[in-house]
């Protein structure tokens, strides 16, 4: 039987129960929330013939100034091929220096130049005011609930990631 999601409270434990509909209509929300998320970056991107994926470099590297090549590849998810590909446009742009490793002289670490970091905040500005405002309007318990869906979504290696990148200092 379709009904809309029903909540039953059994002795000590809370069952959501959600129809195929209601997974599929959450499904579209994400997709149609992830447009609207990237739309602002999409367009600074498109002038300069980067991607989604210079800008997810430049996030983290401006999260992490001095985060090696290693480090980034397993926070993207991506090829090696890949990311250098990446990497050798932001850094023939100006945008991204890659310096020698102090400890180990055979790793690279990544820093943002000025100019780097200016893109890297004009990027992020949209998705700071859209997700203020949508959390404004949807309130703190909806936010706890909405972060506790994400991470829950999340594989453990990956929810793993997320938790580290969360001790990091907050403000770059």
């Amino acid at each position: 039987m379709q009904e809309k999601a029903r909540i039953q409270t059994m002795v000590g434990e809370d069952l959501l129960f959600l129809t195929d509909d209601q997974l599929r209509r959450g499904i579209e929300a994400m997709f149609f929330a992830y447009r609207a998320f990237t739309a602002d970056p999409d367009m600074i991107l498109g002038e300069m013939d980067y991607g989604r994926a210079h800008h997810r470099a430049l996030h983290f590297i401006n999260r992490e100034p001095g985060l090696t090549v290693t480090a980034l590849l397993a926070v993207l998810g991506v090829t090696k091929q890949s990311l250098n590909r990446v990497l050798r446009t932001l850094i023939e742009d100006g945008l991204v220096e890659s310096r020698i490793g102090r400890r180990d002289r055979r790793e690279r670490q990544l820093h943002l130049t000025q100019q780097g970091t200016a893109l890297e905040r004009r990027l992020s500005e949209a998705q700071r005011a859209r997700m203020r405002a949508a959390y404004r309007k949807a309130g703190p318990q909806a936010v706890s609930g909405f972060r506790q869906v994400l991470e829950a979504m999340m594989d453990p290696e990956t929810r793993a990631q997320y938790q580290a990148m969360k001790e990091l200092p907050e403000d770059r």
